[in-house]
């Protein structure tokens, strides 16, 4: 059976039999975007090319379209001798070095993820010195303060500070000033 190529499909199943053991990695210049998908697909189709994770592979079918010899399946003794050769080139240090530094940020994350930290100059921990004044703090004077809404005020109350920080918010009816509230 005779696979007659366009003159793109061929370059590019060429190129990648020639200069990358059968990965496409290369396309011609004008061939962008919708362009480069349709000529996937076309080639893709007539199983000339197959994918392997997210790269393309020129298929045995590819090789027979070129006239080009199929590559020599690997067999045992060639994938013993690839490991082999692997294992040979491994550095055992730079692996014991490696492990160690990952050691180290994945117990310094754990350990970051249990403490509850507040920023200094955040909306939030302004909230929570206004909070803490003697005073207090009503809602009309927070909104003022971080230029939020009143629901946003309440909202905060109830998440931020009463849930992920656990403290505990108590409020007063106070003549000519509304509720005042306070961290208690």
């Amino acid at each position: 059976m005779t696979t007659t190529l366009s003159t793109t499909q061929h370059a590019i199943l060429a190129r990648a039999i020639e200069h990358h053991d059968g990965k496409l990695d290369w396309f011609p210049d004008n061939l962008k975007g919708g362009a480069r998908k349709k000529v996937l697909n076309a080639i893709f189709d007539r199983a000339l090319i197959t994918p392997l994770g997210d790269d393309w592979f020129v298929a045995a079918e590819g090789y027979d379209a070129l006239g080009q010899p199929r590559p020599a399946p690997i067999t045992l003794a060639k994938l013993d001798a690839i490991i082999a050769n692997a294992e040979a080139a491994h550095c055992i240090d730079a692996d014991a070095e490696i492990e160690a530094a990952v050691s180290a940020i994945e117990a310094k994350a754990k350990d970051d993820a249990k403490v509850k930290r507040t920023r200094d100059n955040s909306k939030q921990a302004l909230v929570i010195s206004m909070l803490k004044r003697p005073e207090g703090a009503t809602i009309n004077q927070i909104c003022e303060a971080t230029g939020w809404q009143q629901h946003t005020v309440r909202g905060t109350f109830a998440g931020a500070i009463k849930k992920k920080l656990g403290l505990t918010i108590t409020s007063d009816k106070v003549e000519g000033a509304g509720r005042v509230y306070r961290i208690a």
